[in-house]
């Protein structure tokens, strides 16, 4: 049986609230939305404007079969029949290379690339890392008297196998393969908002012109809407459930926000969040959440993980010499930093 976490639950309602908010806009083009259930541990919104209820139904079915391949190339916990995912090559680590999708490639040089760009704060080969911490929430949320730490002892030896040197990518063979039999990949970090963004690319070839995608959250936007751009809400990490101040006019483009309040963990009254800090192998407690703003959702989902994971002035530091890149920083002592464009974009232009 499907099981949702803590965290989905919080998203299925602020995608509710979304899909009110989207049913009162007017326009002549017919308005549709559909929800999924069964990707990525989280829930998947498509909203979209077409002529007919038809043309929408051929969108979104596209879409969700795309999304689905995504899912399970990334998927680190299950296999699939006549299909190499990441599992595969997690379980062939320190073995043999895995002859895989081209999709898979992709994400993993991405996932270099954005290593290099954030000095380490986002590192797809912490899965040996991010395992621990993993299982020790799902204890928790089956057993809350059982909550616990992860081993210290554990975590600092899971943390020796994160080289993503070590991550050996063949292109001319279309291969992969982990030369540490210890490490494990894990592309929580910008996983879903990758499928996002190759899968909204390959709708707007089909014909797709305007359209919303939320990933758990993370929105790509298709177009605009027939009165005006999309606009995503950024949730308020203070009180979980309520937006904050800010709305994000977005087209063709994307809003990704990491935060602390969605999946956690409770151990004797203190909360541990699922956003850990390759530095520490602990959750990141520079900032409660951060938001990115720019073209591409995969780019914007590693950075918000790097974002989290550094000190703020470091973050703006990194933003500031993006291009078409902004980012909003919310701190525990409930203030709000912005980088140097970012307001332009809550204001419709």
């Amino acid at each position: 049986m499907f099981r949702f976490s803590k965290a989905t639950y919080k998203i299925l309602g602020l995608v509710l609230c979304f899909s009110l908010l989207f049913s009162l806009c007017g326009c002549a083009k017919k308005r549709s939305s559909i929800s999924w259930f069964d990707m990525f541990d989280t829930v998947t919104v498509l909203l979209g404007y077409t002529s007919t209820e038809e043309e929408f139904s051929q969108y979104s079915g596209f879409i969700k079969e795309k999304l689905m391949e995504y899912h399970k190339l990334y998927d680190i916990y299950h296999s699939y029949p006549n299909m190499n995912n990441l599992k595969t090559v997690n379980d062939n680590a320190g073995v043999a290379p895995v002859k895989v999708d081209q999709k898979i490639i992709d994400l993993i040089l991405l996932g270099k690339e954005l290593y290099t760009l954030t000095d380490g704060k986002t590192n797809i080969a912490m899965g040996s890392v991010l395992s621990l911490w993993h299982d020790a929430r799902e204890t928790a949320e089956e057993n809350p008297d059982l909550a616990a730490l992860p081993d210290q002892q554990a975590l600092q030896e899971a943390a020796l196998h994160t080289n993503i040197n070590k991550v050996i990518v063949d292109q001319e063979n279309s291969t992969v393969f982990l030369e540490d039999s210890q490490m494990r990949l894990d592309v929580g970090s910008l996983g879903k908002g990758y499928a996002a963004e190759m899968v909204c690319q390959a709708a707007q070839e089909q014909g797709f012109t305007s359209g919303l995608l939320s990933v758990g959250g993370n929105l790509r936007a298709i177009g605009k809407k027939p009165d005006g751009m999309w606009t995503g809400g950024i949730q308020n990490p203070w009180n979980p459930g309520e937006s904050s101040d800010y709305t994000v006019y977005l087209q063709d483009c994307s809003l990704v926000t990491s935060g602390d309040y969605q999946r956690f963990f409770e151990v004797e009254g203190k909360r541990y969040h699922h956003i850990i800090d390759p530095a520490t192998q602990m959750p990141a407690n520079y900032v409660n959440s951060v938001s990115v703003r720019c073209k591409d959702s995969g780019v914007a989902d590693g950075l918000s993980t790097a974002l989290f994971n550094m000190p703020v002035e470091e973050g703006m530091a990194l933003i500031e010499s993006l291009p078409d890149t902004e980012a909003i920083w919310m701190l525990p002592d409930h203030t709000v930093k912005m980088s140097s464009g970012f307001d332009q974009w809550c204001k419709e232009p």
